[in-house]
């Protein structure tokens, strides 16, 4: 008995390094049967909708189908992984309003003031939290599908990365100019 206690706790202890080593906490964004009528008759195949993210501005959904769940979540996993984007939080905060349309799917994703927490629904909340941002406010405006909703965000997500970028560029611009003048 007290080594079936001591085994135990030796694989959550295994279970829990590996976690740390893969950093990334995985959740479910849509887990589906799909099925492919043919000659011969119907094949099933389950598709999977995973997010990633570390908490701590790395966020990233995979869209994967397999002959089984297990398969199709691995393999959403694994894409997700290669499309890993980095976001920019600044004082516990998105810096900018951002609005996108992706298709039928409409986010508005807006900075909030400290304290306020993460207020969204859905699937946006899901990201957002999974992203690390520990204040701001959502809305979804346009559908209510789950995987369509998800690619907006990192689509609105990866439109406030190119604004940081913009504005680096324009204070670097900026300093360089009024060098220019001295």
């Amino acid at each position: 008995m007290i080594q079936q206690d001591k085994k135990q706790s030796q694989n959550k202890n295994i279970k829990e390094k590996k976690l740390s080593e893969d950093e990334f906490e995985q959740k479910v964004i849509d887990l589906a049967r799909v099925t492919r009528v043919t000659a011969g008759g119907k094949r099933m195949r389950f598709r999977a909708c995973m997010a990633i993210g570390n908490r701590k501005g790395k966020i990233a959904i995979g869209l994967a189908k397999g002959s089984d769940v297990a398969t199709a979540i691995s393999k959403a996993v694994d894409r997700a992984k290669k499309e890993i984007i980095t976001v920019p939080i600044i004082n516990d905060t998105i810096f900018c309003r951002v609005y996108k349309k992706l298709g039928s799917a409409k986010v508005l994703i807006k900075p909030a003031a400290q304290g306020k927490g993460i207020k969204a629904g859905g699937v946006v909340r899901l990201l957002l939290d999974l992203s690390g941002i520990p204040n701001v406010s959502a809305k979804i405006l346009g559908t209510n599908n789950k995987i369509n909703n998800a690619q907006c965000t990192i689509a609105a997500l990866k439109e406030l990365i190119i604004l940081s970028e913009d504005i680096k560029d324009n204070k670097k611009d900026k300093s360089n100019v009024a060098r220019s003048k001295d």
